[in-house]
């Protein structure tokens, strides 16, 4: 389901990694990865060498992906390179569309403690203004990246842009023979004991139900064989995490707006927070007609 890749690439910390991880998704879905360095033009990088106005920036992103390449070559991967100038989110954002890619794959990064944090803002900036999904992926030495894919976790909160997510995920999770795991959270975290057992709490927890039940039917209309349920009720983010850790999940897919009610989460703020502390690669899809498309 995906022909081409566009891999953002500036060399840094566990780019080995990321090229490897990209390499995989490419030979299963026998895609060609668009290798990217964006020359970022918010920064001051032309001096004169000889007489000669130069790009230091330019020359070094050549180097990177030439680098780069020759990874590939190696790992046996149909690929295409190109070094572009511009601000990098944005940059990234219109070059996918443009160049009519099918994902795009983005590292990020942790640091020490609970909290986790995309390198720089760039990768948050990709998840946010992309009409294209978006794999990020925490690269980690002590965490290996399991491929393919085994479980797949699909968070909903049964709004229509939860399910235009899940639809493609569903896809992906069929087309890696994996097991699906539909999780809804009744947020029923800021309401009292006694909010949360009167009827407002059940009827939240049982819209919750109804949103996995729906995302589970399509999910089984796509392809995919074996499912898991799981509704619950707490702070969505926290939830989540927890069954990544419990139910050995090797990746999250989910969409990145929502709606806001009684009985839904705040997707796109869920998503985002998602991103940045998932021990696993997450996948973002944005509803289509929140950009325009």
């Amino acid at each position: 389901m995906y022909e081409r890749i566009l891999l953002p690439y500036d060399g840094s910390e566990g780019a080995g990694e990321m090229l490897h991880h990209a390499s995989e998704v490419a030979h299963w879905f026998d895609a060609t990865i668009q290798l990217l360095y964006v020359a970022d033009t918010t920064r001051d990088s032309v001096t004169v060498v000889e007489g000669d106005t130069i790009d230091m920036l330019e020359q070094k992103g050549e180097t990177v992906v030439s680098d780069a390449a020759q990874t590939l070559n190696t790992l046996g991967v149909t690929y295409d390179t190109d070094v572009v100038q511009g601000n990098p989110a944005a940059t990234i954002v219109e070059y996918a569309k443009r160049y009519d890619q099918d994902l795009i794959m983005m590292p990020t990064h942790a640091r020490e403690g609970l909290s986790r944090y995309l390198i720089g803002s760039v990768s948050e900036k990709v998840v946010r203004l992309s009409s294209i999904p978006v794999l990020t992926i925490r690269v980690q030495s002590d965490e290996p990246i399991i491929f393919p894919y085994e479980n797949i976790l699909v968070p909903t909160d049964g709004s229509t842009a939860a399910m235009h997510a899940a639809k493609h995920v569903f896809s992906a999770a069929a087309s890696l023979d994996a097991t699906v795991h539909v999780i809804s959270v009744a947020d029923t975290a800021g309401l009292s004991p006694h909010v949360r057992s009167t009827t407002s709490g059940r009827d939240t927890k049982q819209a919750a139900s109804d949103a996995v039940e729906t995302a589970i039917s399509e999910a089984e209309t796509r392809g995919v064989i074996d499912t898991v349920r799981h509704v619950t009720q707490g702070t969505p983010v926290r939830e989540i995490l927890d069954y990544i850790e419990s139910n050995n999940i090797h990746a999250v897919g989910m969409g990145t707006t929502g709606r806001r009610g009684t009985d839904r989460i705040l997707l796109g703020s869920v998503a985002e927070k998602v991103v940045r502390s998932a021990p696993v690669p997450v996948m973002t899809v944005a509803d289509s007609t929140e950009h325009g498309d």
